[in-house]
């Protein structure tokens, strides 16, 4: 008996493509139905009604694999912000998403891992959050069993596609932006996760605008956490003119704690998180569109899960200066 599985190897297309023609989904290119519709003519696929619904729940799926921050108090926006993006493009494109957290995989190997998302029908993966320490993820990744899409972080190849904001750039550009006019030369750099590409791809614009200002920077590492940040300004901040952060979170403890030391410094984020609104004063910040930036992953997995060969996507940012006002209109 001619399969489902037989059709997408006859068309050169995902199982999940040929369940979006059997089903009518949106979305899909009149060539990619003209092949797939060819498969099922020559093959003489004879589709199961019942089948073919189960087919579009179960196989074809996405998990959105998100490491959600362990060091925070305060619950961040950002995660939030990824899954109502994807969730939001995967239901206008006919697609199955579900929410899959670092956490709950873990403990597992590369093969504990591949069963686990092939137990629930999973073909494509978007992580969010990767960083060096996650080695049996990576290895996963390139594995290339599943296709991929990796959000702030490296590896494009044959099956999986990156897609970030030149983070490097970003943070350049509104540390300048931030010290512009101003003759500060003593700068405390809270940077963001230990072995994070994010953090260190940050670092390195830091590190580019130190040596062209010539100023002089002390970089510790927040891990992203309000509490974290927090405890080093109190520890650093006596002798530094200035405080930039790797991230928004970071930004609004050392703002509590300058607040609660009764000194004034002034201080820079990154992100452009609503919270950040929240902090008292207004700071100059990147902004970073989280709810966009996850529905072009789900549409680059979607290319990806139709054939098409992974790429680097760099993602606009801008600088901005956010205050309460900005979060509440």
């Amino acid at each position: 008996m001619v399969s489902i599985r037989d059709v997408a190897r006859e068309a050169g297309v995902a199982i999940s493509t040929v369940s979006k023609v059997l089903n009518h989904y949106p979305n899909v290119s009149e060539e990619t139905k003209g092949k797939v519709n060819a498969a099922i003519a020559e093959l003489g696929f004879v589709p199961n009604t019942i089948a073919s619904a189960l087919s579009s729940k179960k196989t074809g799926r996405t998990a959105l694999v998100l490491d959600v921050n362990r060091h925070v108090q305060t619950v961040d926006e950002i995660p939030m912000q990824y899954i109502i993006g994807a969730i939001n493009k995967a239901k206008e494109m006919g697609m199955d998403i579900i929410t899959v957290f670092f956490a709950m995989i873990a403990e597992m190997d590369v093969d504990g891992m591949a069963r686990y998302f092939q137990s629930q029908s999973i073909e494509g993966l978007i992580i969010c959050g990767l960083s060096k320490d996650d080695v049996i993820l990576r290895r996963l990744v390139e594995g290339g069993k599943f296709k991929s899409v990796l959000i702030d972080a490296p590896g494009v190849s044959e099956n999986t596609s990156s897609i970030h904001i030149d983070n490097t750039k970003a943070q350049y550009e509104v540390a300048r932006k931030f010290l512009e006019g101003r003759s500060y030369k003593k700068i405390l750099y809270l940077s963001g996760k230990k072995n994070g590409y994010v953090s260190e791809e940050r670092l390195v614009g830091m590190r580019r605008l130190a040596q062209e200002l010539d100023l002089e920077i002390l970089v510790r590492n927040g891990r992203f956490s309000e509490l974290e940040a927090r405890k080093l300004t109190m520890q650093y901040v006596q002798s530094k003119d200035a405080i930039i952060c790797a991230s928004d979170m970071m930004a609004i403890g050392a703002m509590k704690a300058l607040i609660d030391m009764d000194i004034y410094r002034p201080v820079c984020g990154f992100d452009g998180v609503s919270l950040m609104g929240y902090a008292g004063k207004q700071m100059h910040t990147v902004k970073q569109d989280f709810q966009k930036i996850a529905a072009s992953a789900v549409e680059e997995l979607s290319r990806l899960m139709e054939g098409g060969s992974g790429q680097d996507i760099v993602v606009p940012h801008k600088l901005i200066r956010i205050k309460y006002l900005d979060v509440i209109s």
